[in-house]
């Protein structure tokens, strides 16, 4: 069984859908046995963490932070995603909360996998198992969008 936890740092939100989320994901992945954690933040508390992670001083929409030292470890890592990010992007794109927080945890998890968006042929791997997960999350996206 695969082991979820959720928590939130500086946002009122629930984090019983996020986790019931995931869990689907991690089923279509076929992932079995494995831990994820999901932190829920706003834009101050997530552009503290592109600051001092990545270098890059402003907010995100989603971080994740791999714990994985090998493909039998549990423990997938963490994803972070600022609800506040996620609601002006749902907003911009008419499209419904709900599903651009599936887009962000999708893509949160694909990178804890070793999945990247850095080079062109990466970006096109990433975005074909976005998209078929997407799908069988029947949720609708546009690369583009993103």
């Amino acid at each position: 069984m695969n082991v979820v936890d959720c928590a939130l740092k500086e946002v009122d939100f629930y984090c019983a859908p996020v986790e019931a989320t995931a869990h689907q994901i991690l089923e279509l992945l076929e992932l079995k046995e494995v831990e994820l954690s999901i932190l829920l933040c706003n834009n101050d508390f997530i552009q503290i963490l592109n600051r001092d992670y990545r270098g890059k001083d402003y907010p995100t929409d989603v971080l994740s932070f791999s714990q994985r030292e090998s493909a039998l470890d549990p423990m997938l890592g963490d994803v972070i995603i600022s609800v506040e990010k996620a609601t002006t992007q749902a907003n911009e794109q008419d499209r419904a909360l709900s599903d651009e927080l599936s887009l962000l945890l999708v893509h949160g998890v694909l990178h804890l996998l070793g999945y990247d968006h850095e080079e062109d042929e990466e970006a096109e791997e990433m975005e074909a198992k976005e998209r078929a997960i997407l799908s069988q999350l029947q949720v609708e996206w546009d690369a583009a969008s993103r």
